[in-house]
């Protein structure tokens, strides 16, 4: 860490206190220069991964526009808030424990569909009816008849 006031690359941290909500470590450092004290601090930095879209474009992950699309799912249904929080904090974490740099739109869309379809089951179809494009009734009957069928996984449908 270079001293604030000389640019000296010779610092030595005098104390360390973790904060009171533990998600970062103040340092009190001092120049061994000119001997001037100065303060840093240290937290974690995790980066979301870039999303790659259909057209194989890249953008940023936005927490924002997931919540969009379970807002648009999820119009008039009885759905806590906080059911949706949590969901969108699963997926999240997911996308985080990949490791990866780059992730598929359409594995976030999978998610997606995973955690709606533990929420409201009307939602999962209207989400499913955009997302994978239904033509016609047909693609409603297939989705309806999947959902029936609990022995078929959540990748079926």
């Amino acid at each position: 860490m270079k001293c604030p006031f000389c640019r000296s690359d010779d610092t030595q941290v005098i104390d360390s206190r973790v904060s009171e909500a533990g998600d970062s470590i103040r340092r009190r450092r001092r120049c061994t220069v000119c001997q001037k004290r100065f303060t840093t601090y240290e937290t974690v930095e995790l980066r979301m991964p870039q999303i790659v879209k259909s057209d194989g474009t890249r953008d940023e992950f936005v927490e924002a526009k997931l919540r969009v699309g379970f807002q648009r799912a999820l119009h008039k249904r009885a759905v806590e808030t906080e059911a949706v929080d949590a969901a969108i904090q699963r997926i999240i974490q997911k996308l985080l424990s990949l490791g990866e740099r780059e992730v598929p739109s359409r594995q976030i869309g999978e998610m997606v569909m995973e955690e709606l379809y533990d929420l409201d089951k009307v939602a999962y179809v209207r989400f499913a009816s955009v997302y994978r494009s239904f033509k016609d009734v047909s693609d409603f009957h297939d989705v309806l008849r999947t959902m029936e069928n609990p022995e078929q996984s959540l990748a079926e449908k």
